[in-house]
C-alpha cells in the first residue's frame, strides 16, 4: 500500500477545536442546524469528593452538509479527554445489544462467507463482546480499544490491543496476524477526529478481497425521530449513505451493502470492499433513493428537526414540573450517554428527578451525571422505593425496559421523552 497515493485526504484529520470545514469533502458549505449550548463530556462521570468542583464543557452545536446530507460537530474535543482511561461504557451489559451482535455475527458470516481461522478486527472492541461471536464461530479476533475497559476483553479471552487505531496500528497487526478478512466498527466509525489516520489503517489492514464493516447512527432516522439526545462530543460525525459511498470512494474501497438495524431507533450497517468485482446489492440504490424522498439534502427536514427538539424539551419541562408540583416522586431509569444530552439541554437535575437508577454490572455506579449532578444508583431502589413516575432515559428501548421492571414487580407509571414525551 502507497499510502502517498492519500495523502491529499490529510485534511480529514481534524484538529481539536472549532470547526469550519466538512470533514469528508472538505467544502466549507456547512450550514447550522441547532446549537444545545455548552455542555460536559457525557461518559466523564463525577466522584462524590469533585461534586463541588467546576466541570468543563464544550460547544455542542449541530452543522449539515447540505450536498452529502450528514452532520457533524462544530467543536472537537480531544479524543484523549473523551476516551479516557476509565471511560465506563460496555455494550456487554445490556441484553439487547449481545442479541443484535449474535444476529448480526451469523448473518455476516453467511453473507461474507467467512472461514474458520479468517481475521476478524473490531476497532473500538470496547469489552470485546462483539468479538466474542466471531471467535464462537472460530475465527481468529483481534480487538482495538484505547480505555481501560480493553483489560475487561483481555481478561476474558478477547485480545486486545490498548491503543487509538491508526496505520501505525494496523501495521502492527499485520507483522503478527497477517492481513484480515473483515475489519468492523460497530457504533464507533463516526467518533474518531482523526478519521484520515483511520481509513489508511482500514485499507493497510485489509487483505484482498476483504470487508469493513461500519454500523452507526443514520441521520436520516436521527431527524425523523427527533434524537437529538444522539448529539454529543463522543459523535463527531453522523452519517448519511450517500457520505459514506463518498468517503470510502475516497479510499478505493466500493459499499455494496446498506441497510438500516434497530439499534438505537434506527441505524446504517454498511459493507464496503476492496474487491472491484463484488456485486452491489440493490439494497443501496434503494436506500440511496429514501434518503433522497426523505429530503435530507433539503433544509425543510432539519428546520423540523430544530422546532421539534424545541417542542419536546418544553413538553418535557412541563410535565416534570407539573408532577413536582403534585409532589409525585420521578426518578430516571438507565444511564446511557445520551441522556447526558437530554438532560443538560433540558436542565434537569435533582430538582425534577431524583436519581438515575442502572444496572448493578454498569460501571457508572455511584457516580454522578455531569453538569446536572443526578447520583447514578443500583437498579434494585426502584422495587424498594416504587415511586410514582420512572423517566426512561434509554428511551430507544423502552418496550423491552418497561416489561422487564414491570414482570421484577414495579408499578411506576412510566416517562418516555422522545420523540416527543409520552406518559405510560
Amino acid at each position: 500500500m502507497n499510502i502517498n497515493n492519500y495523502k491529499k485526504y490529510n485534511f480529514q484529520n481534524l484538529k481539536s477545536g472549532k470547526q469550519t470545514y466538512c470533514q469528508i469533502s472538505g467544502k466549507k458549505n456547512l450550514i447550522d442546524v441547532i446549537d444545545l449550548g455548552n455542555q460536559p463530556l457525557a461518559d466523564t462521570l463525577i466522584e462524590k469528593k469533585d461534586l463541588n468542583k467546576k466541570v468543563r464543557k464544550y460547544p455542542l452545536k449541530l452543522l449539515r452538509s447540505p450536498t452529502l446530507g450528514y452532520a457533524q460537530l462544530s467543536y472537537v474535543v480531544p479524543g484523549k479527554k473523551v476516551y479516557h482511561p476509565n471511560y465506563p461504557y460496555r455494550p456487554g451489559i445490556t441484553k439487547e445489544i449481545l442479541m443484535h451482535y449474535n444476529d448480526q455475527v451469523k448473518e455476516n458470516i453467511k453473507n461474507l462467507n467467512l472461514q474458520d481461522g479468517n481475521l476478524v478486527v473490531d476497532v473500538g472492541s470496547n469489552d470485546g463482546s462483539l468479538l466474542s461471536y466471531y471467535k464462537k464461530f472460530k475465527m481468529n479476533v483481534v480487538g482495538i480499544e484505547p480505555t481501560n475497559i480493553a483489560n475487561i476483553a483481555n481478561n476474558n479471552g478477547i485480545f486486545t490491543i490498548k491503543k487509538f487505531f491508526d496505520y501505525s496500528c494496523s501495521n502492527q497487526i499485520v507483522k503478527k496476524y497477517g492481513k484480515a478478512k473483515l475489519i468492523t466498527s460497530t457504533n464507533v466509525f463516526a467518533h474518531m477526529s482523526t478519521l484520515h489516520d483511520v481509513m489508511l489503517g482500514v485499507v493497510n489492514l485489509l487483505d484482498k478481497n476483504s470487508y469493513f464493516i461500519i454500523e452507526n447512527h443514520y441521520i436520516k432516522d436521527i431527524l425523523e425521530y427527533n434524537q437529538y439526545d444522539s448529539i454529543y462530543h463522543e459523535h463527531i460525525r453522523n452519517y448519511s449513505l450517500k457520505s459514506l459511498i463518498y468517503l470510502f470512494n475516497q479510499y478505493s474501497l466500493r459499499v455494496i451493502d446498506a441497510i438500516v438495524v434497530d439499534r438505537y431507533n434506527g441505524s446504517i450497517k454498511v459493507t464496503a470492499t476492496n474487491n472491484p468485482h463484488k456485486r452491489v446489492n440493490k439494497r443501496v440504490k434503494s436506500l440511496l433513493k429514501k434518503e433522497e424522498a426523505s429530503g435530507i439534502y433539503e433544509s425543510k427536514i432539519w428546520n423540523n428537526f430544530k422546532t421539534n427538539i424545541i417542542k419536546s424539551k418544553e413538553s418535557l419541562r412541563k410535565i416534570l414540573i407539573d408532577l413536582k408540583k403534585e409532589k409525585k416522586r420521578v426518578v430516571g431509569n438507565s444511564c446511557p450517554a445520551r441522556c447526558s444530552t437530554l438532560l443538560n439541554y433540558c436542565n434537569i437535575g435533582v430538582e425534577l428527578i431524583n436519581y438515575i437508577a442502572e444496572q448493578p454490572t454498569s460501571l457508572k455506579l455511584n457516580k454522578y451525571l455531569p453538569g446536572v449532578n443526578l447520583p447514578i444508583i443500583k437498579n434494585d431502589i426502584l422495587f424498594k422505593e416504587q415511586p410514582d413516575y420512572v423517566l426512561i432515559l434509554a428511551w430507544h428501548l423502552h418496550k423491552p425496559i418497561i416489561k422487564l421492571l414491570k414482570s421484577r414487580g414495579l408499578k411506576s407509571k412510566f416517562i418516555v421523552p422522545l420523540p416527543q414525551p409520552i406518559i405510560i
